[in-house]
């Protein structure tokens, strides 16, 4: 794709505009990883990652919910190294709440945006930042989002959300997502690679598409 624009490689300070399709967010704030979790009210879930736009990406993610507390544990292989990855737990009550497919390409581009893929997870509903506020009010807060220094995000935090997300997640219905996709594989994000994301146009679309996806299904 050429763009009549300078290269732009985005890292550190990259923002991830995911509020154009966050809709109603609830409200979530951290926790002490420390806090005890009851294995008789606790409910498990887990799912094992879908690579979305040829990113290759594979991994597993889970969550344990037990109350308003939501235990998060992520393993991701194959992520761009040495890139912010802005991740989040997706829940939409009119949501499919399942990973997008290709059916979800309505311009025929060849590849899912974020908006694309927003009927399929809904919109974000924690923020799985490294430290701080947890909240989708933090989906933009990437200086507090993993990066992959060896190709790998390996995540752990407890967190407390609403009743209705904490509910949601311990239905099945929480969705996995992870953001950041190098269509050019020149190790960066940059213009050259999509274009504009549809999100923020200061932004590559690079940046913003998502990466990979896993449904956290309940664990009998």
């Amino acid at each position: 794709m050429k763009l009549n624009r300078t290269k732009t490689a985005v890292g550190g300070a990259l923002l991830l505009a995911t509020a154009a399709v966050a809709g109603t967010m609830a409200t979530g704030s951290a926790v002490s990883a420390g806090s005890s979790v009851s294995a008789a009210d606790a409910v498990e879930t887990k799912g094992r990652m879908t690579a979305l736009n040829n990113s290759n990406i594979a991994g597993s993610s889970e969550a344990v919910v037990n109350g308003r507390r939501v235990t998060l544990d992520i393993d991701a292989r194959k992520v761009l190294k040495g890139m912010p990855h802005a991740q989040h737990i997706h829940f939409g009550a009119t949501a499919r709440n399942e990973c997008p497919s290709a059916s979800d390409d309505k311009n025929n581009d060849f590849r899912l945006t974020t908006t694309d893929g927003a009927p399929a997870y809904g919109p974000i509903r924690i923020s799985l930042t490294t430290k701080g506020d947890t909240s989708a009010k933090s989906g933009l807060a990437v200086t507090r989002f993993p990066t992959a220094d060896n190709g790998k995000i390996t995540y752990n935090r407890q967190v407390k959300t609403s009743k209705a997300v904490a509910r949601a997640i311990a239905r099945g219905e929480g969705v996995y997502v992870v953001h950041g996709v190098d269509y050019n594989g020149n190790g960066k994000y940059d213009f050259e690679g999509a274009g504009k994301s549809e999100l923020d146009p200061s932004l590559p679309a690079e940046a913003t598409d998502p990466a990979a996806c896993a449904v956290l299904k309940v664990q009998n």
